[in-house]
């Protein structure tokens, strides 16, 4: 391992716990400021996090998929900033496997009614027509919501299963959360509509003869994949003079009588000490409450937090290409396979052999369960005998794999995770207003990489002007479908705290004081 920039161990401005997305565009953006910075990251290779892009044998693998599109300006100029060459303009093909058929996605109605046959597309109507005149008035569940939203048919065909296979929970035990969150804004009527103009080519505006494209249709990916991002942002924070110390998992956290911050790191050579001013942690709230001396009083809901773990089976396959999509979405429960991905697709420097296909099979799962603790091998086996299944490829053809697991990638939306986020927040910011949680597992938020981005963004503009003047917790909060709309149409958007919320916050700062006084007023007596 080599560490560029200051010692470890020289005090710093800013401590980042996580060298992910948000991790580092607060370090990236910090470093620029002129802030002195050290960030720790356990992973002794990669930075990115769950964004980071995964090499074997000269082969490239993106853990998830992800397309660069923002409607925020400041996370698009940032990208354009970090990575100013490297882009390059892919287009956009997901389709969804139901029943042996592929229906595209966004929806196409004459495909669709075809391959579901008029029966069924009328009894999807029907049910429709039915959950609009007559909805469910206490919506407290993803399936309340979304069969609110399409009614149960389509909801039983192109959300239960897939959800099911991601979350690993019953539909009816999720929160409306999720499905609010991550569906909103997604009108059935309007998908029909936009499906009857593609189908019928009526999507098409004059333009020198060509088609107009849209962000549905199109989409901006770095060459390398999207580590490469996050590999020159790192390049960035260490040419400034600060420090990126990967392979170096979070210990503890403690602040000295003076409000200084004390971060205590292990690696394979022993424990590093950072002492820091402020630090920016995107770790997963319920290991942050675990590491923080002494534990929170909102220990106990942190434990109630709960994620879900992701794998991806990586095969090289003897063929140019299996399929043109970026990635299906599997709704077959004959597979545990949630989704496949064409890293060809995303873009072809991933794969350097025009021979070979390959393709990265998802698998959604709880770490230590069956799937995760499996062998490299058995896996490897069960995606051969997954594609055979799904009719993608022989097994015969396979002709190498890897494997890449990503622990706790998705926060759960059960139903108390809403009230144990927020006593946890209130808690730590209440406490210690030097700690600013950020990113997905930070604040325990499905967030999309540009929202982790703008909490980091809105964090260094809070540290840089001293005071908790953006609410970061609003970001993405009423953010429409995430896959429509104009890149860079927006400016950031976060709410101002409120005088009477920061006026709670500012009287919960002493608390950590009052308790030791009481604590040394009872010794005393």
């Amino acid at each position: 391992m080599t560490t560029q920039g200051k010692p470890a161990d020289t005090p710093v401005d800013v401590a980042i716990i996580g060298a992910g997305p948000a991790g580092l565009t607060a370090a990236y953006l910090l470093s620029k400021k002129g802030f002195s910075v050290t960030v720790i990251e356990k992973d002794p290779k990669y930075v990115g996090g769950i964004s980071r892009t995964v090499e074997h044998e000269g082969f490239r693998f993106d853990i998830g998929g992800h397309r660069f599109f923002s409607k925020s300006q400041e996370v698009v100029d940032l990208w354009n900033e970090i990575l100013p060459d490297d882009f390059i303009q892919r287009p956009r093909m997901s389709r969804i496997y139901y029943e042996g058929k592929f229906y595209s996605y966004p929806l196409r109605a004459f495909e669709a009614l075809w391959n579901l046959g008029i029966w069924r597309s009328t009894l999807c109507m029907l049910s429709y027509g039915k959950a609009k005149v007559f909805p469910n008035k206490n919506v407290k569940s993803f399936e309340d919501w979304t069969v609110n939203q399409f009614g149960y048919k389509l909801y039983s065909i192109f959300f239960k299963t897939y959800t099911e296979k991601v979350w690993g929970m019953p539909c009816d035990e999720m929160s409306a959360d999720w499905a609010a969150q991550r569906i909103k804004g997604l009108s059935l009527w309007n998908a029909v509509t936009d499906g009857l103009k593609r189908s019928l080519g009526l999507n098409k505006k004059p333009n020198d003869g060509q088609e107009v494209k849209t962000l549905l249709e199109t989409f901006r990916y770095p060459r390398l994949g999207p580590g490469m991002m996050w590999d020159a942002a790192k390049a960035h924070v260490e040419a400034k003079g600060n420090a990126v110390l990967m392979g170096h998992s979070l210990k503890q956290l403690a602040q000295d009588a003076a409000g200084n911050w004390r971060v205590s790191a292990t690696n394979a050579d022993g424990e590093t000490i950072i002492t820091a001013k402020h630090v920016i942690s995107s770790a997963p709230m319920r290991e942050l409450a675990t590491r923080i001396h002494p534990l929170p009083q909102s220990m106990p809901e942190a434990q109630d937090l709960n994620y879900r773990d992701f794998l991806t089976v990586a095969i090289k396959v003897k063929s140019d290409d299996l399929f043109p999509d970026n990635w299906i979405y599997i709704h077959d429960d004959r597979v545990q396979v949630g989704r496949v991905q064409n890293f060809r697709s995303w873009s072809p420097e991933m794969v350097p052999d025009e021979n070979i296909a390959c393709v990265g099979l998802e698998y959604f799962c709880f770490e230590n369960d069956g799937l995760w603790s499996s062998s490299d091998e058995d896996l490897i086996e069960l995606a051969k005998k997954e594609m055979a299944i799904l009719g993608l490829c022989k097994p015969e053809d396979v002709v190498g794999g890897a494997v890449v697991r990503q622990e706790k990638a998705y926060p759960v939306y059960d139903d108390s995770y809403e009230d144990n986020v927020a006593t946890m927040r209130d808690d730590l910011e209440g406490r210690y207003p030097t700690l600013h949680m950020v990113g997905r597992n930070g604040m325990h938020r499905y967030n999309n990489q540009d929202h982790a981005m703008m909490t980091a963004m809105l964090t260094v503009e809070n540290i840089e002007a001293g005071t908790r003047k953006w609410n970061v917790w609003n970001v993405n909060e009423d953010a429409e479908y995430h896959e429509a709309g104009d890149e860079g149409a927006q400016k950031v958007v976060a709410e101002e705290i409120s005088e009477d919320r920061a006026a709670a916050l500012e009287s919960m700062r002493d608390v950590p004081t009052r308790i030791e006084e009481e604590k040394s007023a009872t010794r005393a007596a």
